[in-house]
């Protein structure tokens, strides 16, 4: 199937972004696929005190998006790592993955969450998209240096083959956002050349308008999709 990205950045370039996930999103998207916007002013205009909102999950994605384009504000860093305790952030995995995402993206090496992501895995976080995040953090993390977290390399691959044999017939998993996370950490893992099911798939699922998301489009899953899409496109798989 034949993709049209233009289409896709015309609708969402002229969708109204305010909030600072989707903005994150939406900056990460245009990165990928080198698209000029002027998104990224404000989401710095919500920034406050080293942080958005006070949540580190908004501050987690805000920070990541802008350290993509080479903006990056120390005082997050020490924001985040400042309400980190025992390897963890709240002892939480979609905290801790996230905040390891954007510590990555901003050259901060934490090899504490690292360790904690993998010590603490277990059947209550096996599910697709919990994995999936797991796995990013941990590859954008070893990025950084050399590993030094036990059983880390053998730990990615084993998930990533059960990520794979979670897959539907149809090629993908439980939701579009879900999918995206699973194959942008499948890419990430060297996994992307098993993958072609599931690119069709997500191809099929694009609205007529070159969104994806119900009600005729959705700004997080179109820019989580044109992300993926952007891998596929821009990243050796």
């Amino acid at each position: 199937m034949h993709f049209n990205s233009e289409l896709s950045f015309d609708w969402l370039l002229s969708q109204d972004i305010t909030q600072v996930k989707e903005l994150s999103r939406a900056i990460l998207a245009c990165h990928v696929w080198d698209v000029e916007n002027e998104l990224a002013p404000r989401l710095i205009r919500l920034k406050k005190e080293g942080n958005w909102d006070h949540s580190l999950r908004d501050t987690a994605r805000a920070a990541s998006s802008l350290a993509a384009i080479g903006i990056v504000f120390p005082d997050v860093g020490k924001w985040m790592l400042s309400s980190q305790e025992e390897g963890s952030w709240n002892k939480d995995v979609y905290d801790t993955t996230y905040a390891l995402i954007a510590l990555a993206d901003m050259g901060i090496r934490n090899v504490e969450g690292c360790s904690w992501l993998i010590d603490n895995y277990g059947p209550s976080w096996e599910y697709p998209g919990t994995t999936s995040l797991v796995l990013q953090s941990l590859l954008l993390q070893g990025k950084l240096g050399v590993t030094e977290v036990p059983d880390e390399n053998e730990f990615i691959h084993d998930r990533a083959k059960w990520l794979l044999s979670r897959r539907s017939p149809e090629g993908d998993w439980e939701t579009i956002a879900t999918s995206n996370l699973v194959m942008q950490a499948l890419i990430l893992a060297g996994y992307g050349r098993k993958l072609d099911a599931s690119k069709q798939r997500l191809l099929s699922l694009m609205n007529n308008n070159g969104s994806w998301g119900k009600n005729a489009g959705d700004v997080t899953a179109t820019s989580l999709s044109l992300i993926t899409l952007g891998y596929f496109t821009h990243m050796s798989i």
